[in-house]
C-alpha cells in the first residue's frame, strides 16, 4: 500500500511538482523540539558534523560516504509492518547491550533487489543520509562511519599513532596562543620556550583529568583563544605601561591572580549544579554568534603582523588552504594527510623555504645585525630594514641553542600570584563565555561518538572540572585558563577517531615531550609573522565552527536570521565605540598597532567616581564575544519562538540514562568514584 501512495503523481496546479519524499524518523533533539524536518531527508549532524539536505530518489535505498565516495545502503523505510517492528525490536536491544563497539552493519540489501544500481545513483550525486531507527524515548540509533567511537580499544599501538595524530592536528590551537602573549608581555625567548613547556604539560595533565572525570568525552583540554582577549587587556594595563626591566613575570603574576578567581567562580558554577539550569537559556542561536566573534574580534592582529613580511606569511596561508581545501581528498594509506595535518604541514613548508632564503641571503644587509635592538641601532640603512630582518629572518631565535635538554613545569615557577579584584571580575565573566563554548562542543562530540548526548549532570560536572583545570593552568603559569578546544569537534570528525583512550595515550605522550625543553625551545623559535598567518586559518575556522551550531535550529527562521546578524553586528560595532577612548594623539605609548584595541580597552566611555567599576565594564564592553553573548541572549530569550525555531540542545534525561548501559558506561566515573557523588544528583547521571 505504502508502495502504491507513493507512485501516485502529484495533482496538476503548481509548477514545479512537488518532489517524491518517504517519511522519515524525526532526529533525538528534534523529537523533543517538535521539529518537522522541511527536507526530504533528514539531516545527520552525527556524520560530518555539518546538515545538508538529503536529495531525494525514486529509489533512495542506499546513500553513499561522502568522504569515501563508497556507496551505504539503507534498510527500507516502508517496509512490511512485521519488518519494520522486528528492526525496531534489534535496534532496542543493540542499544541495550551496547558495550562501546561500532553499530552492526546495514543490511546489505532490501526486498527489490535494486541495492547495486540505488548505490550507484546515490554515490554518482553525493547523498549522506546514514540508516536509522527510532526507540521509544525518541532517540534515534544510528549506524556512524567513526573508525572507532568513545570506548573503542584498537589496540596499544594504533591508540597511540591516533593519539599523536589527534594532537599533531591541532597543535596549532596548543601552541600559537603562548607565542602571542609572552612577547606581548615583554618576555624573551627563554621565557617563551618555558611557557611553550608549561602549556604541553597543563594540556596532557588537564586532559586526562577531563577524560576520567569530567565529561569523559575524548574533548582535548588547553589553552583557550576566548581567554586571549583579556589577557591583552590585562597585559596592556594603564599600571603596566610604566614599568622598567623585565615587566614578564610581574605582569605573568597579576594574569595568574585573575585566572585562579575566575577559574574558581567556574568550578561553583558547575559543581554547584547551577551550570544545569543556566544551561536552559543556552541554545544555538547564542553559542553560534558568540564563537563566531571570538574568531572575528582578532582581525586586527592577524594580516597587519603577516604584512610585516608578507612573501613569507602569504606562502603560509595559501599552504594551509591548499592542503585544507583542494588536496583534502588525497589520501595516503588511507589517511587523508592534507586535510589532518594542514597546519603543521604549512608551518613546516613554509619555515623551509624561509630558512633556505635566508641561508640565500634575501634578508642579509650590509652592517646590520638582527640581534641589535632597534633602541640602539644608529644606521638609517638598518633601521629601514630592521623589520624586515627581524621578521623575515628565521635564524633571529636562539630559543632552541638555550633551552636545556630537561625541565620540571611546577606551579608558582613565575613568583606568587598576585589578586585585583577589578582584574578578577573581568575573567569571572569571561568563565561564562568559555562555559557558553564547551555547552557546543559537549553537544557536538556527543553526536559523533557517543551512544547519546550527556545528561545535565555529566554537563555540570565538565564545567566544574574545567574550572578546576584552569586553577591548576592558573598556578602553573600558562598565561589563559584551560578549556575545552573547539577545534577538536572538527578533528574528530575528519579524522574519524573518537577513542577516548587514544586520547589519553596522546596526552601521556604529549605530558612526556613537556619535560624535554628543546620541544619547548624549538616551538618558540617559529618566526612570529608564520605564527600569525597560521591564526588568520585557526580564527576563520574557529569563526566558521561557531556558526555551525546553527545547524541545530531553524537556521532559516527570520527570526534567528535576525538575532545573529545583530549580535555579529554589534559584537563588532560597540566595542570599536569603546576602544577609540583613552590614548590622546600625542601618546608616546609604542606598541604595534595590532594591540591598540587592547591598550584603550579600560579607558572607555565609562566615568563614574569608582575607578574599579569603570575598569572592569569598560573593559568587558570592549570585548566582541562579550557583546555577542550578551545581544544573544537577550534577544533570544526576550522574542518569541517555538523551541523548533530556537533549536534548543537535547540533554539526556537522568532516568534514560540510568535505564541504559551503555550510557553509563560513556559517561560513568571510574575507579567507583561515583559513590562519592551520589548525594550529589546534579553532577552524575
Amino acid at each position: 500500500m505504502a508502495s502504491s501512495d507513493q507512485s501516485k503523481k502529484p495533482r496538476p496546479g503548481s509548477w514545479p511538482p512537488p518532489p517524491e519524499s518517504k517519511p522519515m524518523p524525526p532526529s533525538s533533539w528534534a523529537k523533543q523540539t517538535g521539529f518537522r524536518p522541511k527536507f526530504s531527508g533528514e539531516p545527520n549532524a552525527r556524520d560530518s558534523n555539518q546538515i545538508q539536505p538529503a536529495h531525494k530518489h525514486k529509489d533512495s535505498n542506499s546513500a553513499a560516504d561522502i568522504e569515501s565516495g563508497r556507496a551505504r545502503v539503507i534498510p527500507p523505510g516502508n517496509g512490511p509492518p512485521a519488518a519494520a517492528e522486528k528492526e525496531k525490536e534489534q535496534a532496542m536491544n543493540r542499544r541495550r547491550d551496547s558495550d562501546g563497539g561500532r553499530g552492526a552493519q546495514p543490511r546489505a540489501a532490501n526486498g527489490n533487489g535494486q541495492v547495486a544500481e540505488t548505490g550507484r545513483r546515490a554515490a554518482n550525486e553525493g547523498v549522506e543520509v546514514l540508516p536509522r531507527s527510532v526507540e521509544e524515548d525518541g532517540f534515534v540509533v544510528r549506524q556512524s562511519h567513526m573508525n572507532y567511537e568513545l570506548r573503542d580499544t584498537p589496540g596499544l599501538v594504533l591508540i597511540g599513532l591516533y593519539g599523536l595524530q589527534h594532537y599533531i592536528s591541532i597543535l596549532g590551537s596548543i601552541i600559537l596562543i603562548p607565542l602571542m602573549i609572552v612577547p606581548a608581555m615583554g618576555g624573551s625567548y627563554d621565557d617563551t620556550a618555558n611557557v611553550v613547556s608549561t602549556v604541553l604539560f597543563m594540556t596532557g595533565a588537564t586532559t586526562l583529568l577531563h577524560t576520567f572525570f569530567g565529561t569523559r568525552l575524548p574533548l582535548i583540554q588547553g589553552p583557550s583563544f576566548v581567554y586571549l582577549a583579556p589577557a591583552f587587556a590585562i597585559i596592556n594595563s594603564p599600571e603596566f605601561q610604566k614599568l622598567n626591566g623585565n615587566n614578564f613575570r610581574h605582569i605573568m603574576k597579576e594574569l595568574q591572580g585573575a585566572i585562579i578567581i575566575g577559574s574558581a567562580f567556574q568550578a561553583f558554577l558547575g559543581y554547584s549544579g547551577l551550570m544545569s539550569l543556566m544551561v536552559r537559556l543556552i541554545n544555538p542561536v547564542v553559542v553560534a554568534p558568540t564563537i563566531a566573534a571570538v574568531g572575528l574580534s582578532f582581525y586586527s592582529y592577524g594580516f597587519p603582523l603577516v604584512g610585516t613580511c608578507i612573501e613569507i606569511g602569504i606562502i603560509q596561508i595559501l599552504l594551509v588552504i591548499i592542503f585544507s581545501l583542494y588536496l583534502r581528498k588525497i589520501s595516503v594509506l588511507g589517511h587523508r594527510v592534507f586535510l589532518i595535518y594542514a597546519v603543521p604541514l604549512g608551518l613546516a613548508t613554509t619555515w623551509a623555504a624561509g630558512f633556505l632564503l635566508t641561508e640565500a641571503g634575501a634578508y642579509t644587509y650590509k652592517g646590520c645585525d638582527p640581534n641589535v635592538p632597534l633602541s640602539n641601532v644608529i644606521s638609517d640603512h638598518c633601521r629601514k630594514h630592521d623589520a624586515r630582518v627581524k621578521q623575515c629572518r628565521v635564524d633571529t631565535s636562539h630559543a632552541l641553542k638555550m633551552a636545556p635538554w630537561f625541565r620540571f613545569p611546577y606551579p608558582l615557577q613565575w613568583g606568587t600570584p598576585v589578586f585585583s579584584w577589578k582584574m578578577a571580575l573581568v575573567m569571572c565573566f569571561i568563565s561564562i563565555i568559555v562555559s557558553v563554548d564547551s555547552v557546543g562542543s559537549y553537544h557536538a562530540s556527543s553526536l559523533l561518538v557517543a551512544s547519546r548526548p550527556p545528561t545535565r549532570g555529566v554537563l555540570s560536572r565538565g564545567i566544574g572540572l574545567e574550572g578546576l583545570c584552569s586553577v591548576l593552568g592558573g598556578l602553573w603559569g600558562i598565561g589563559t585558563g584551560v578549556t575545552t578546544l573547539t577545534e577538536n569537534v572538527h578533528t574528530i570528525a575528519v579524522t574519524k577517531m573518537g577513542s577516548r583512550r587514544a586520547v589519553e595515550l596522546g596526552a601521556c605522550i604529549l605530558i612526556v615531550l613537556s619535560l624535554v625543553g628543546k620541544v619547548g625551545g624549538f616551538i618558540a623559535s617559529i618566526p612570529q609573522v608564520m605564527v600569525a598567518a597560521l591564526l588568520c586559518f585557526m580564527w576563520g575556522m574557529l569563526t566558521a565552527l561557531g556558526l555551525s551550531n546553527l545547524r541545530y535550529s531553524e537556521a532559516g527562521s527570520s527570526r534567528n536570521i535576525i538575532i545573529v546578524g545583530l549580535s555579529l553586528f554589534f559584537s563588532l560595532s560597540v566595542p570599536a565605540y569603546f576602544q577609540q577612548y583613552g590614548i590622546s594623539p600625542k601618546s608616546n605609548v609604542s606598541v604595534p598597532s595590532y594591540l591598540l584595541p587592547y591598550i584603550v580597552a579600560s579607558h572607555g566611555p565609562v566615568h563614574t567616581k569608582f575607578g574599579g567599576v569603570n575598569y572592569v565594564l569598560n573593559t568587558l564592553l570592549s570585548f566582541h564575544m562579550v557583546i555577542a553573548f550578551l545581544v544573544a541572549l537577550i534577544l533570544d530569550c526576550t522574542v518569541p519562538g517555538s523551541r523548533q525555531e530556537r533549536g534548543v540542545y537535547v540533554w539526556t534525561e537522568p532516568e534514560a540514562a540510568r535505564r541504559e548501559p551503555a550510557v553509563a558506561k560513556d559517561y560513568g566515573l571510574p575507579f567507583r568514584v561515583s559513590r562519592a557523588f551520589r548525594w550529589v544528583k546534579w553532577v552524575g547521571l
